[in-house]
């Protein structure tokens, strides 16, 4: 009886610690979304001012651009764990205006084909048609099976496969250790993060809405990303349509 008595109790004082022990409020989560999309613009200004980097006619023909920061290779084989990150396009119905509003993305997959170690990398992905960026915005999509993908071609100065953006709707990067190269994502997924825009935006809003409808102003934490794009690739060369 005393035994079962004391563990009363102890369940008891568990309960009431749970209960007054610090949450997580939305504030928290808010900052942590915002830290995202800051580390999203430093990654892409760190990748686009090296030389090495994506080849200029490859992110002046992308509609959109996504960015992945220090996803860890570890997440990737325990089933629902995944990487987030924000992606943003060219405004306008033909995405021929300025890089516009972000929607917050997860990136999902236990079978990613890359041997790194167990440092955090980061991934970026070219969405280089209308019909990649709908895929995307409007559902959970499984590269290389409901969007076609393919590493991406790499060095600013270097003739890029001039045929890769016909071939393939989305293109992948990875920067590890300060290595940058094309990297296969076959088999993995990407959709909108809701929670993510819920937290950032405060209030549930779809990512169409976000990125093809600019239903809010960007926030502050995406300028850097925003500006970055907008140096680096002002105009869309691209004609818009599907390949």
């Amino acid at each position: 009886m005393k035994k079962l008595l004391s563990c009363t109790v102890m369940l008891s004082l568990l309960g009431f610690t749970a209960l007054i022990a610090p949450q997580p409020t939305q504030a928290d989560d808010k900052s942590k979304w915002l830290d995202r999309l800051e580390n999203s613009g430093m990654v892409m200004k760190e990748i686009m001012d090296v030389p090495d980097d994506i080849p200029q006619n490859l992110i002046d023909k992308a509609e959109c651009v996504i960015v992945f920061p220090s996803v860890l290779k570890a997440a990737f084989g325990v089933g629902a764990s995944y990487g987030r990150g924000v992606m943003t396009c060219r405004s306008g119905d033909e995405f021929k205006g300025k890089w516009g509003t972000p929607s917050m993305m997860a990136l999902e997959g236990g079978s990613i084909g890359f041997q790194i170690g167990g440092q955090a990398t980061d991934f970026v992905l070219l969405v280089m048609n209308d019909r990649g960026a709908s895929s995307i915005l409007y559902s959970k999509v499984k590269l290389g099976a409901d969007a076609s993908a393919a590493a991406g071609a790499k060095g600013r100065d270097a003739e890029a496969d001039t045929d890769a953006p016909m071939r393939a709707e989305i293109l992948t990067y990875s920067r590890a250790r300060g290595l940058f190269a094309g990297i296969s994502l076959q088999g993995s997924t990407v959709r909108p993060d809701n929670d993510g825009n819920a937290a950032v935006y405060g209030r549930k809003v779809e990512a169409k809405d976000l990125v093809l409808h600019n239903v809010f102003p960007p926030p502050d934490a995406a300028h850097r990303l925003l500006s970055v794009l907008e140096k680096w690739s002002p105009r869309n060369d691209s004609d818009g349509k599907t390949r």
